[in-house]
C-alpha cells in the first residue's frame, strides 16, 4: 500500500485527466452556441487576415467554460498559449515581465481580470491598445520612461464580475462574450 500526502494542490496526474476532459475545439465545446458562432467567424477573420485575433472578454457566472475557451482560442489559431490571473499580478513590473515575453499572435489569458490593481491595469492599457509597455528608469527627478514595443497578440481576459471592470479597460476589448448557464440537455452531454 502507498502512502501519501493529502494536498489541495494538483498533482501531475490530476492535471493532465482534467486537460484530457477539457474539449480541444469549437465544435467539440457543448452549449453556448451564440459565443461559439461569434468566435468561430472571428477566429477564421484573423487567420484568412494572418493577423492576431482582437482581444476577446469572456465574462459570465464560475464552471461555464471560460478558460477552456481561452485554450481553444489559441488551439484554433494554433498559436502560443499563456496564462496569469488578476491577483497574482500584484506590481507592475509582474505584468511587464509577461507581456515583454509575449509571441506574435501568442494567446495571453488573463483569468479573474477583474481583481488587477489599478496601478497594473494601467499598464494594460497600452499593452492592449498601442501594444508597447512603458518602463521607468530611474526615480525621482533623473527618472526617465522607455517605451518597449510588443508584438500584436491576443488578450483573453475572463471575469465573473464584468461590473467590476473599469470602463477603459472594457473598452479596450473588441470582442466581449456573455456565457449563460447550461440547460438540462447540455448539462447531460457534458457529463455523458
Amino acid at each position: 500500500m502507498e502512502r501519501g500526502i493529502v494536498s489541495g494542490n494538483a498533482n501531475e496526474g490530476e492535471r493532465q485527466f482534467e486537460a484530457a476532459l477539457r474539449p480541444p475545439r469549437l465544435e467539440d465545446f457543448t452549449g453556448q452556441t451564440k459565443v461559439k458562432e461569434q468566435l468561430a467567424i472571428a477566429i477564421q477573420a484573423a487567420k484568412s487576415r494572418g493577423e492576431a485575433l482582437d482581444h476577446v472578454l469572456l465574462h459570465g457566472p464560475p464552471g461555464l467554460g471560460k478558460t477552456t475557451l481561452a485554450n481553444i482560442i489559441a488551439r484554433e489559431l494554433e498559436v502560443a498559449y499563456d496564462q496569469t490571473s488578476g491577483p497574482i499580478l500584484q506590481k507592475k513590473l509582474d505584468l511587464t515581465g509577461i507581456v515583454t515575453n509575449v509571441r506574435e499572435k501568442q494567446v495571453f489569458f488573463i483569468d479573474e481580470i477583474h481583481r488587477l490593481l489599478p496601478d497594473v491595469e494601467e499598464i494594460l492599457y497600452s499593452v492592449l491598445e498601442d501594444y508597447r509597455v512603458d518602463i521607468v528608469i530611474g526615480a525621482g527627478p533623473g527618472a526617465r520612461t522607455h517605451s518597449m514595443k510588443i508584438p500584436r497578440f491576443t488578450c483573453v481576459g475572463a471575469t465573473t464580475r464584468q461590473g467590476l471592470l473599469s470602463a477603459p479597460l472594457r473598452d479596450r476589448f473588441g470582442i466581449a462574450l456573455r456565457l449563460n448557464h447550461y440547460n438540462e440537455a447540455e448539462m447531460a452531454q457534458i457529463i455523458l
